[in-house]
């Protein structure tokens, strides 16, 4: 798999901000059928830091229904799956720059 197959985009919010801040915690979203290893190594490739650890978790589809002039509108939002990626003492990721 390619990098941008496994990193699909990082996850920016208050509480993900807050895990950066006080464990060096980042999240990403992350392809479905990537692996803690194949993870690992894109971050240290793509950023150049190192892992110290990598934990997963598969977030589930959604339904969302809408009620228009038309009616009631149903659909799904996608599943997706995402990775909380801790850094060595030390390192750091700059997700704000240009």
């Amino acid at each position: 798999m390619k990098v941008a197959d496994i990193l699909v985009r990082p996850v920016i919010t208050e509480k993900v901000n807050n895990q950066i801040e006080k464990h060096s915690r980042y999240t990403f979203e992350v392809g479905k059928a990537a692996n803690k290893l194949e993870i690992k190594k894109a971050v240290e490739e793509f950023y150049g830091v190192k892992v110290k650890e990598v934990n997963t978790v598969v977030v589930p589809a959604k339904s969302k229904t809408r009620y228009t002039k038309a009616g009631f509108l149903s659909g799904r939002k996608p599943s997706y799956k995402k990775a909380i990626v801790t850094l060595a003492e030390g390192d750091s990721i700059d997700l704000f720059s240009i």
